[in-house]
């Protein structure tokens, strides 16, 4: 079973809950797991996490890496309004079209 979700890569969205409440950022990646959709957004939930050294010219080490958060802890900007936004859908012809709620301006 698929599930379409509102959020998709390369939004703009701020975050909603969670220690990086405010920060604003791209979504990177979109996936799901469990059954739960989740988002990585760039330059937020930085985690640090231990690199393996593989080869004599890798560096091993610790390195901060984004680390997934829940799809609901993320809202949607509108360009038109600069704040975070709901999405609706409009349908214009045979296509389905992400919309602002606030202002009606295409996302």
């Amino acid at each position: 079973m698929e599930i379409k979700h509102k959020i998709h890569k390369d939004d703009n969205v701020e975050i909603i809950a969670g220690k990086d409440k405010g920060k604003r950022g791209t979504v990177v990646r979109v996936f799901e797991k469990n059954g739960h959709a989740r988002v990585i957004v760039s330059g937020a939930n930085l985690v640090k996490k231990a690199i393996k050294r593989r080869s004599q010219q890798d560096a091993g080490g610790i390195a901060e890496v984004e680390a997934p958060l829940d799809i609901s802890n993320v809202a949607l900007v509108c360009k038109k309004c600069g704040r975070p936004v709901k999405a609706g859908y409009k349908i214009d012809g045979d296509k389905k079209i992400r919309v602002c709620r606030k202002c009606g301006e295409t996302l």
